[in-house]
């Protein structure tokens, strides 16, 4: 059966069917999702996505770093650098951009933004910056016991931020009540108990599908980037990008809804739990078995993230956006995209 899947995987035809399973895979996911989150209410219907994406990429990133594959000790690096980057100036860069067309100006809680924010760029350097500048392990990585007290770190700060957005603060991640009154989501009836249901399962398959065509993809994105002799780290973005399609397209259409607190509530969610949960697991796996894992990224790489945090605490901190802030969202976007293909 291996086999016969592998043969298939070079034929145009088959690549073709793969892609559009995996794009009805999305479309259901998010379907079922919003149903889910509207029964829950925000933000507890965002988290339900993002834990089922941070799902996804864990397994996809396990099992490339399991067949040992050159380049896979650098596969987990590449996909979590590269979600931060797809997340911050790829989704909410085309979301500010599309909802500021339809809508001049959007408005959303920064209290709740800024908060993500800040806990991202914590995360964000624990895992992508240090493995640089410690000295007791060779450049790019951490020694066994500071991988597994990064690991411990940042699923505890996860944690924290999760008791924060769902307990302490949640009013934080709720759109504002001016906004209540012009969203249609918020007044319309909630769905059944059973309906309710049936769409947890369906979300479960239209994410097991999701995964199964997204690893039946990878050879194919592999032999692509060989084909073409663009940088092994591509794998890693075509990876984040395969794994934030549910989430990016339910948040640019909760931007065009003009719900743009929806659409942060689900972006930075999806990169808190990428980062905050994935690592984790990715450490333990690496430290069970024995897997090198290199974390450290490059200088150019290290630039082009402290310019997308810096842009996006003055974009979040207004609590209103327009047009401009997505445009320039999405330039740093598109630089990034070319410097990884011409570093």
């Amino acid at each position: 059966m291996a086999t016969l899947i592998h043969e298939l995987s070079g034929q145009t035809w088959f690549i073709v069917f793969m892609a559009i399973a995996l794009f009805g895979g999305v479309l259901g996911a998010v379907h079922h999702a919003e149903v889910i989150a509207h029964k829950t209410g925000e933000p507890y219907g965002t988290l339900v996505l993002a834990m089922c994406i941070t799902i996804i990429e864990v397994s996809l990133i396990i099992s490339l770093m399991l067949t040992g594959h050159d380049g896979a000790e650098v596969i987990a690096r590449d996909a979590v650098f590269a979600t931060i980057m797809i997340v911050i100036n790829g989704v909410i860069g085309l979301c500010i951009f599309i909802g500021g067309l339809k809508h001049y100006e959007m408005n959303f809680r920064n209290e709740g933004s800024i908060s993500a924010l800040a806990v991202l760029t914590a995360l964000a350097t624990f895992i992508l910056i240090m493995p640089i500048v410690t000295v007791s392990a060779p450049e790019d990585k951490f020694t066994r016991s500071q991988l597994t007290f990064v690991g411990i770190t940042c699923f505890v700060l996860y944690m924290a931020f999760l008791a924060f957005q769902t307990v302490s603060h949640r009013d934080y991640y709720l759109p504002k009540a001016v906004d209540k009154k012009t969203d249609i989501n918020f007044h319309a009836q909630k769905p059944s108990n059973q309906k309710t249901a049936i769409s947890v399962i369906l979300l479960m398959l239209s994410l097991v599908v999701v995964v199964a065509m997204a690893e039946l993809l990878s050879p194919a994105i592999e032999a692509g980037v060989a084909a073409v002799g663009a940088p092994k780290t591509i794998v890693g973005i075509a990876i984040a990008l395969l794994v934030l399609l549910p989430e990016g397209y339910a948040a640019v259409r909760a931007a065009r809804a003009n719900r743009l607190q929806s659409s942060l509530n689900l972006a930075l969610g999806s990169a808190l739990a990428s980062v905050g949960l994935s690592i984790p697991v990715i450490a333990g796996i690496a430290i069970i078995f024995h897997l090198p894992l290199t974390l450290g990224i490059s200088e150019l790489n290290m630039t082009l993230m402290c310019l997308t945090f810096f842009i996006g605490a003055l974009t979040l901190v207004i609590g209103r956006t327009t047009r401009l802030q997505g445009a320039i969202h999405l330039i740093i976007f598109f630089e990034y995209l070319f410097l990884s293909l011409v570093p």
